[in-house]
């Protein structure tokens, strides 16, 4: 029987052994058949798959984004603006990740900035701020104010 084993599998395609046993228990590729010692071969096509969920997860996309993507590329009805729509809908994702981080660093700029290094713990001004109460953040819900 043909295949290859989950080590040279995972070599080919650049994983752990570990990962691609994680991948196979969410289903992003079939449990392979056993040979009649019990081994367990993979069929060769799996190491474009695995490539192809390696890629995806570079570029941000979740394992059940991952999941249907793999359909998609698999369903003869599928069209091109499917996997558009998902990438596009993943941009937006990254976009708004990128403002949280931009926030994240402004907020963890300041508190550095208010802090001279020198002096012990218990009177720095970033622990206090970290320990002080939850500060209001005003949004505006579509209600006039």
């Amino acid at each position: 029987m043909h295949g290859l084993t989950i080590g040279k599998l995972a070599k080919k395609a650049g994983l752990t052994i570990d990962t691609v046993r994680f991948y196979e228990r969410r289903g992003l590729i079939n449990e392979p058949a056993r040979t009649q010692s019990n081994y367990r071969m993979y069929p060769e096509e799996d190491v474009a798959r695995l490539i192809f969920i390696k890629k995806a997860k570079d570029l941000g996309f979740s394992l059940s984004e991952i999941k249907e993507l793999l359909f998609i590329q698999h369903d003869p009805d599928a069209s091109k603006s499917d996997v558009k729509e998902r990438t596009e809908a993943k941009i937006r994702d990254v976009r708004c990740r990128i403002k949280d981080l931009t926030r994240i660093l402004k907020a963890l700029e300041q508190l550095s900035k208010g802090c001279d290094g020198h002096g012990p713990a218990s009177a720095c001004p970033i622990l206090e701020a970290l320990s002080g109460p939850e500060e209001e953040h005003h949004h505006h819900n579509g209600g006039g104010s």
